[in-house]
């Protein structure tokens, strides 16, 4: 039997090439670039961090931020959303950024997490990072689309800001590294719960330990899951 195939539309070749085509365009648009920080220092500015935190969904463990400083000069290659990276990938970015660049890594504790919810310990966490930079930046590229309580430089929120920027996807690749080893440090006294390969996330693993072995001091008790087995009727 013949096949029919209908010219133009879904069916075309040239449709296919197309979307091939807006597919990687849109992969190389989306990589994080120099661009925001070219402008900053277009208008005066010298010392701009990028600042991003990870963490904020994990049922246990701090939640971590970073801030970085890049060398308009010596800016690692292959820099991006620390989400899209290989863990083999982003140690190596690690260390490339650390030999080049200005940094500082803070922590939110749990105990933090839960007095004064996720959202404002991640900001914290991000006041923190800043803060611990010497001599302090000039301005700041925060990702998302707050910025937090508390900072008092001057600050550019920047919506999925990895995505987009290289001193913060910088950060996003130092924060991540830095909460996956925390993580793996705390599995080994607590083993069961898989931290060191869910970092503390909700996977299925984590939650039956949870049934089974309980809640530990790690864990955030106002986040739901946690919460209601420490309260279960």
């Amino acid at each position: 039997m013949k096949r029919r195939v209908r010219e133009g539309g879904l069916g075309h070749p040239l449709f296919f090439l197309a979307v091939s085509r807006e597919t990687r365009f849109s992969s190389e648009m989306t990589k994080p670039n120099f661009e925001l920080e070219q402008a900053l220092l277009e208008r005066g500015h010298i010392r701009i961090a990028g600042v991003d935190e990870v963490g904020r969904g994990p049922l246990a463990g701090p939640v971590v931020a970073a801030a970085v400083i890049l060398n308009p000069k010596d800016i690692p290659e292959g820099l991006n959303d620390s989400k899209k990276l290989t863990a083999k990938r982003r140690a190596a970015l690690d260390a490339e950024i650390r030999s080049s660049a200005e940094f500082a890594i803070a922590e939110a504790t749990v105990a933090e997490i839960d007095e004064i919810n996720i959202l404002r310990a991640s900001h914290l966490a991000m006041v923190r990072a800043v803060e611990a930079l010497t001599p302090a930046p000039d301005f700041l590229l925060i990702d998302g689309n707050m910025i937090p309580r508390g900072m008092k430089i001057p600050s550019q929120a920047v919506v999925k800001g990895d995505a987009r920027s290289v001193s913060i996807a910088a950060a996003s690749i130092l924060a991540k590294n830095w909460r996956d080893q925390v993580m793996v440090d705390l599995a080994q006294q607590h083993p069961g719960y898989g931290w060191e390969t869910n970092a503390g996330y909700p996977s299925k693993q984590h939650k039956e330990a949870l049934q089974n072995l309980g809640v530990t001091p790690h864990h955030r008790r106002s986040f739901k899951p946690v919460h209601n087995i420490l309260y279960q009727e």
